[in-house]
């Protein structure tokens, strides 16, 4: 089996002629954004490839925010999908959500401009699918597939499929004792050689050997 790609690389997939995917990066090398922090071999892809992935991802999350968006391990980001994230608030509370400061750009104290908003938290091995927003201060669990155009706030607990808009818990993936186990697992954090050595059983449901695995890895053990 060829070797798996190191997590700074930039571009992981080769097509057939050998040429890189450009449309593919793994997010952790190709961002350099203060205010993103992403784990390794999360990836996003984009039909074209946009030159600031940042910004195609995540385009209202400035140098100079104070929220930030946070990724885990493994996630997987189709071509479309946003991140809304708090900097793109407007106050909504009094007679007008109109931005004065942006214009006037009196910022200190300024009536017309929101306080700090949340950070946006998704966890590990997450799908997300084409076109969905993820709203400011969602927090998304471990295993969530999120569905084309999902519109997703607020908090999700690990392994749903997260549907609509708004988006609601179509269904919970496996049953709450295997979703415990597999938050105890926690495979991702696995060395990558591991991790591919037990593909089959990670993709194939196989509880029992994740398991073993698992302990095997622990420190002490043997």
């Amino acid at each position: 089996m060829p070797a798996f790609p190191a997590p700074d690389t930039h571009h992981p997939v080769i097509l057939p002629d050998g040429s890189p995917h450009r449309g593919t990066v793994f997010l952790k090398p190709a961002l350099s954004h203060p205010r993103i922090e992403v784990g390794d071999y999360t990836y996003a892809s984009a039909h074209e490839a946009p030159e600031n992935w940042a910004a195609h991802l995540a385009p209202y999350l400035y140098d100079f925010s104070p929220e930030k968006l946070v990724i885990g391990r493994f996630c997987q980001i189709v071509d479309g999908a946003v991140f809304i994230t708090a900097s793109a608030n407007h106050r909504h509370d009094g007679f007008s959500s109109f931005p004065f400061a942006v214009f006037h750009r009196e910022f200190e104290a300024a009536a017309s401009m929101p306080g700090p908003g949340p950070d946006t938290i998704l966890g590990n091995d997450i799908w997300i699918g084409q076109g969905a927003r993820i709203l400011p201060g969602a927090r998304i669990g471990d295993g969530c597939i999120i569905g084309a155009g999902a519109v997703v706030s607020g908090v999700f607990p690990p392994y749903c499929v997260i549907v609509g808009n708004p988006a609601r818990i179509q269904r919970r993936r496996f049953d709450e004792q295997t979703i415990a186990a597999l938050e105890q697992i926690a495979w991702w954090n696995w060395p990558i050689e591991t991790i591919c050595a037990e593909e089959a059983a990670i993709c194939g449901r196989d509880i029992a050997r994740l398991r073993r695995v698992s302990e095997r890895l622990r420190p002490g053990h043997g």
